[in-house]
């Protein structure tokens, strides 16, 4: 049911004087529209990022269309406007809204949002500023809806803790229409908000409810999270949805209106990663380890294709080319596909010796890049992050790929990792390098090689999560050595903004006090700070220092393996201990490494 009032006034008062005004308006190919009088629910998706961005997540359209398949529920959507259109809502007096019917967020029963990215703190603010919904749980009354945050970000919720009713951990299919559905009949039958938040806590295992539990201080100064009650788990166990193969593929995407980062058909191949790199966050997020057939996969590709036309298919996981059929896979792929002119996208492939005959399968027509992350340049420094990959086998995958036509490659490293040596930073420039020179020994010229870096930030639930961060001075120094070390014309060397990764490091790593600080940066107009031109870092860091928040607690202090964490009541599969025996492991490499042994 369309409000039509507020989109006349949105369309003439408004969208004429902002910039890409198609992403305001919805009315995408396969976007759903349901009338508001004939569901008993309504969901409203929020990607606290622009629709550039948001668009171009595939779990937005998973949980979209698992909403939308209840023929009793509707789920709309909603990102965050650009500042010009932020600026236009308010001095208009008009609020944010849905892009299918143009409701206002506030006369939704759900707001649903995704925290794929700690810098997106502040547009979650916005959003519920504008939607016309208190930021703050404790002022949300009984006619508000429930503000729910599920993704990555939610393995530590408490920096967002004040202003989110319900985080969801781990998989969301199952479990956000589930959540739904409880909230609506919890709130058919009377009572207040406190005791139906207390219900979703106490039925739902992989729901945390930050009003339903205290916080304590640890011996050692850290504060954590204790339940208010014996019904109330003290450790929140992560969804899972147990057969992905037998979940529906997301065959009718939404098709964007303007264009955005990842405008292809996205189809989810498998789900988790059979490998335990120390630094990443998602192989221990993600367990177990899920596929979906061969046969479902080009089926569903088939029918996407058919239904949107989009001439490019993205093969989604951790590390696709460990899927269990995956050269049947690519064949039966190209068979179907390449006589229609559609290319095959790998995004994440892993570097191995499968690598050396992989890049035959693969093709060239429109992309001629190649995108592999290493994550560092030395063997002997994987094997201490758990990243088993040899350089021989990069460099002979490279070979191979430059004689099936392609020309450019692009690495991801990290610097800053724990027990990294000078040599380390100069084998990232030694190796792209030499890789570029292999593309001049097989194709005539240098291959273009871009190698980007990141600043390592030890994310929670990794077996790095008691590390420090690196000095801001110690990444500075890293980033102008690789800078000064490079000379091929061919090789590019871009490094992640250190503030950014700073700021990240605040966030991903803070506990609930950070809420004041978020609060105050966006009062102090703080927006996109994930975005290099919009970051303030130094309205940042003045606000953290004037909220009490001690950054180097958060970010330079080494955590002894027995201290409390402040996402210690979030669990993983894996449990606590699992992440000890790596970090001692890891660390005993780190000394060999430095030692030379």
């Amino acid at each position: 049911m369309m409000n039509t009032q507020l989109k006349e006034a949105v369309v003439r008062r408004i969208l004429p004087g902002v910039q890409t005004p198609g992403r305001y308006v919805g009315g995408e190919l396969h976007a759903v529209t349901k009338d508001h009088r004939q569901v008993r629910g309504k969901l409203c998706f929020a990607s606290p990022d622009t629709y550039a961005i948001g668009m171009s997540n595939h779990g937005m359209q998973v949980l979209y269309q698992a909403v939308n398949r209840l023929p009793d529920w509707v789920c709309e959507r909603v990102f965050a406007p650009w500042r010009d259109m932020e600026e236009a809502l308010r001095r208009e007096g008009l609020p944010l809204y849905s892009l299918e019917s143009f409701t206002p967020l506030d006369a939704f029963d759900v707001v649903g949002f995704t925290l794929q990215y700690e810098l997106c703190y502040t547009n979650v603010l916005t959003i519920l500023d504008l939607g016309r919904i208190p930021l703050r749980s404790r002022d949300r009354e009984e006619g508000d809806p429930l503000v729910m945050a599920g993704g990555p970000c939610a393995q530590n919720p408490e920096p967002l803790s004040e202003f989110i009713d319900v985080f969801v951990i781990g998989d969301g299919e199952e479990t956000l229409p589930a959540i739904c559905r409880r909230w609506l009949e919890l709130r058919s039958r009377g009572g207040g908000r406190e005791e139906w938040l207390h219900a979703i806590a106490r039925e739902f295992p992989f729901a945390y409810v930050p009003r339903c539990y205290r916080v304590e201080i640890s011996p050692d100064g850290v504060p954590v999270r204790v339940p208010r009650d014996d019904a109330i788990p003290k450790v929140i166990a992560p969804a899972v949805l147990a057969d992905l193969e037998a979940y529906p593929v997301v065959t009718r995407p939404i098709v964007p209106n303007v264009e955005v980062v990842q405008d292809r058909i996205a189809i989810e191949i498998m789900r988790g990663c059979p490998w335990r790199c120390r630094f990443c966050q998602s192989t221990t997020i993600k367990r177990p380890l899920r596929y979906r057939r061969a046969e479902t996969i080009v089926e569903a590709a088939w029918e996407a294709y058919q239904n949107t036309g989009m001439n490019e298919i993205s093969l989604l996981s951790l590390s696709s080319s460990d899927h269990p059929q995956f050269d049947l896979l690519i064949r039966r792929l190209r068979e179907t596909f390449v006589p229609h002119g559609v290319a095959i996208s790998v995004p994440s492939l892993r570097v191995n010796e499968q690598l050396r005959t992989l890049t035959e399968l693969l093709t060239s027509e429109r992309h001629s890049g190649l995108t592999m992350a290493p994550e560092a340049a030395l063997d002997d420094m994987r094997r201490q992050i758990n990243k088993r990959i040899r350089n021989e086998d990069l460099l002979e995958g490279c070979r191979q790929a430059f004689r099936q036509g392609f020309s450019r490659v692009k690495l991801y490293f990290m610097c800053g990792l724990p027990g990294e040596r000078e040599a380390d930073l100069a084998g990232i420039i030694e190796l792209a390098e030499e890789i570029s020179r292999i593309g001049r020994e097989v194709r005539g010229k240098p291959a273009a090689v871009t190698a980007g870096v990141s600043n390592f930030v030890p994310k929670p639930h990794t077996p790095y999560q008691w590390q420090a961060i690196r000095t801001r001075e110690y990444f500075q120094a890293a980033h102008r050595f690789l800078r000064t070390r490079h000379r091929m014309r061919s090789v590019q060397v871009k490094c992640h903004p250190v503030e950014s990764s700073l700021l990240e490091g605040v966030m991903a790593r803070g506990d609930h006090r950070l809420a004041n600080a978020v609060e105050r940066a966006w009062r102090q107009g703080c927006r996109f700070d994930g975005w290099g031109d919009q970051l303030d870092s130094e309205t940042w860091w003045r606000v953290i220092r004037e909220t009490g928040v001690d950054v180097h607690e958060i970010l330079h202090r080494e955590r002894d393996i027995a201290s409390f964490l402040p996402w210690d009541h979030i669990g993983i599969r894996q449990g606590r201990g699992y992440l000890e025996r790596e970090q001692q492991r890891a660390a005993a490499e780190a000394v060999s490494l430095l030692n030379g042994t």
